[in-house]
């Protein structure tokens, strides 16, 4: 984004255009990167000088000096500048006022003897302190780094986009199709903005609403709707629709994919998570084993003529079946009056709300027939456990009583996970079946004639090590199991290892 008094807009038929940039601008964007690289090594002050001079011969040629510099602010984000000076400069300046205190400086000849004092004191030559007594301040910097990451064609498309990016900073209300809704929800999210989704003849479009409707205008507001058009940029296809606040006077900006594009370098990283309160969530729920996958911002869902889309989704490994979750935190009342509306007209599918308790709605989202639990702070992980266990629990009976009583798998032996993979059911499904040809050690079937084998190679005095090999050959990896079942046992000596010996 560029500084709001680089803005080049027309406001022709009283519309809101940015005056984007062409490629008859490309051998000015060539000459400010050549302005840049060509005064490494040499003070900002010149630097300015030379861009200054650059302004002047663009506005002769019928140009605007605000594009110049808007090109220039582009390049200088990406150049390196440092002090350099023999002495540093706070330490110079220190000596010299002193020395000019005791002086008096009031003429040339004063201010001269008051250097040569601040030399004598600091043991340097007078020119070093002439060198070093406003290094520091900004126009003495010097350029020492001027490889940036845009070539002539790609600085102008970031000027577009920054160009764009400054437009929306007065935005009210953004309306954008793109051929992406998903990123692009994801994407109003995270940057916190107030959103919803309606449903138009030419299909679905988000709205996102800026802060005039329920704050007053804010800086970060602004940026965020910046911030955004990037994500909306880097899509294929899109339209966006702004309503401007142009100096108390409302316009209109509309943009496309043939308008701005992203250039290709990396985007500014965004956070991964809506909030603190989702992020802590997330990170504690897939630390658990359990067979549910937990999907970040899944399909929308309609409600009425707009659509919603959860905060997250629980998949179910062994069924068919996917649970939506919205995380309702605290916001504003109009907010909380929106998200109401939205759960009371989502119909025909599952889903879980965790409701801060301050907002005191959960009884009424209940009644909306959804599931609810209520937070303080953080989301309880037990507490959606433990719907989700119920939900498993309908499965696991179903499919348990879609198989036979009793299972004869055809290997020799077989891991339940392995077995209940190949019926597509959860091992709790197959835990109270029988298994007349093979025999439960563990979390493995075996055949008996399979365990009269290994027992056959098994010996008292054998190493713990050697005797798990022997088990690992014939699919048994619970070896304390096996061990037991074949009458053995294990003496552990010290740290150094386990010998197999008969029990008594």
């Amino acid at each position: 984004m560029l500084r709001k008094d680089l803005l080049r807009v027309s406001r022709a038929g009283g519309g809101y255009r940015p005056r984007f940039v062409t490629r008859e601008h490309r051998p000015l964007a060539a000459r400010v990167l050549g302005t840049f690289e060509s005064h490494v090594g040499e003070r900002r002050g010149d630097l300015d000088d030379a861009l200054t001079a650059l302004e002047a011969d663009a506005a002769e040629s019928g140009g605007d000096f605000k594009l110049v510099r808007g090109l220039a602010a582009l390049v200088e984000r990406e150049c390196g500048f440092e002090t350099r000076a023999p002495v540093p400069p706070r330490r110079v300046r220190r000596a010299a006022f002193e020395a000019a205190e005791a002086v008096g400086v009031a003429s040339e000849a004063e201010r001269e003897t008051a250097i040569d004092r601040a030399a004598d004191a600091l043991g340097i030559d007078r020119a070093d302190v002439e060198a070093s007594l406003y290094a520091d301040r900004a126009v003495n910097e010097v350029l020492v780094d001027a490889d940036v990451r845009w070539d002539p064609d790609t600085l102008l498309e970031q000027y577009d986009l920054s160009l764009a990016q400054t437009a929306l900073f007065d935005a009210t209300e953004v309306r954008v199709r793109s051929n992406d809704p998903k990123r692009l929800v994801s994407a109003v999210k995270r940057l916190r903005l107030m959103y919803e989704i309606e449903t138009t003849p030419e299909g679905r479009e988000l709205v996102v609403t800026g802060p005039d409707a329920l704050f007053s205008r804010t800086r970060r507001y602004g940026t965020a709707f910046a911030r955004l058009l990037r994500t909306v940029a880097a899509s294929a296809e899109w339209e966006l629709t702004a309503t401007i606040d142009d100096r108390g006077r409302e316009r209109t900006m509309r943009l496309s994919d043939g308008d701005v594009t992203v250039p290709g370098v990396e985007p500014v990283a965004e956070p991964d998570f809506d909030s603190g309160v989702e992020a802590d969530f997330a990170g504690r729920f897939r630390g658990l084993d359990l067979d549910w996958t937990l999907v970040r911002e899944p399909e929308p869902l309609e409600t009425g003529t707009r659509v919603m889309i959860p905060d997250f989704a629980f998949d179910y490994d062994h069924a068919d079946f996917r649970l939506f979750f919205e995380v309702m935190g605290f916001w504003t009342p109009e907010y909380v009056e929106k998200k109401l509306g939205q759960l009371a007209d989502v119909e025909d599918v599952d889903l879980l709300v965790a409701v801060d308790e301050s907002l005191g709605v959960g009884e009424e989202i209940a009644a909306r027939d959804h599931r609810v639990v209520s937070y303080t702070g953080t989301v309880r992980v037990k507490e959606i456990v433990d719907v989700l266990r119920e939900y498993e629990a309908e499965f696991v009976a179903d499919a348990a009583a879609d198989l036979p009583e009793s299972l004869s798998p055809d290997a020799d032996a077989i891991a339940l996970a392995d077995l209940a993979d190949e019926h597509a059911v959860s091992v709790e499904a197959i835990e109270g079946k029988s298994f007349p040809d093979h025999e439960r050690i563990g979390r493995t079937l075996v055949r008996p004639a399979v365990l009269e084998r290994v027992g056959e190679r098994l010996e008292a005095g054998m190493s713990l090590s050697t005797a798990e090999t022997v088990l690992d050959e014939y699919g048994l990896d619970d070896a304390s199991a096996a061990l037991s079942r074949l009458g053995f046992r294990v003496e552990w000596e010290g740290l150094g290892g386990g010998t197999v010996t008969r029990k008594e």
